[in-house]
């Protein structure tokens, strides 16, 4: 079997139009390749777009007691470029609902106007690595994570510490 050689895009429907298309462009930092009423093509990267919003304004509320997607993860090339992306996402008045340290990544959860949950992400460990860890005893323990504190990880890093040590799983929310 061939495995695709990239996952290309993901396609959002909602509501509530406008505010949606105006927070992914803020979240991302996109631009729309194409956008009108009906739907927006948003694009970051060198992908013709990431993310399609369409609009559909007879969708009821999310009901989240039914099965579907949990969440998209973004990654982010640094722990510097994760930690800017929380303060400008903070600046905005956009807070995550949630900062773990995964293991092989550090991240923070947030949740768009839908309420469609997004995670952005470092990686913390090399694909090797982060594959001899999720085989190991520390992982099976607790495949989730460990909760950790943004903001206090934010001021060590300010002060000079290391990703390294920021990143360690085994000291992580202490």
């Amino acid at each position: 079997m061939t495995s695709p050689v990239k996952f290309a895009h993901m396609v959002l429907k909602t509501a509530n139009f406008t505010e949606m298309v105006a927070w992914w462009k803020n979240f991302l930092g996109a631009t729309a390749r194409h956008e009108n009423d009906f739907i927006a093509f948003l694009a970051y990267d060198d992908e013709h777009h990431r993310v399609a919003i369409v609009n559909v304004p007879h969708l009821g509320e999310r009901d989240n007691s039914c099965v579907g997607l949990e969440h998209v993860a973004f990654t982010y090339g640094s722990l510097d470029d994760l930690f800017g992306q929380y303060e400008r996402m903070l600046a905005c008045g956009v807070s995550p609902y949630w900062t773990i340290n995964h293991g092989m990544t550090l991240s923070a959860y947030y949740r768009d106007p839908d309420g469609n949950q997004v995670e952005t992400q470092f990686d913390s460990m090399t694909m090797d690595e982060a594959g001899a860890f999720m085989a190991g005893p520390l992982f099976a323990a607790n495949p989730i994570g460990i909760n950790v504190d943004f903001e206090a990880l934010l001021a060590r890093r300010r002060a000079g510490e290391g990703v390294g040590t920021l990143v360690d799983y085994a000291t992580a929310g202490q």
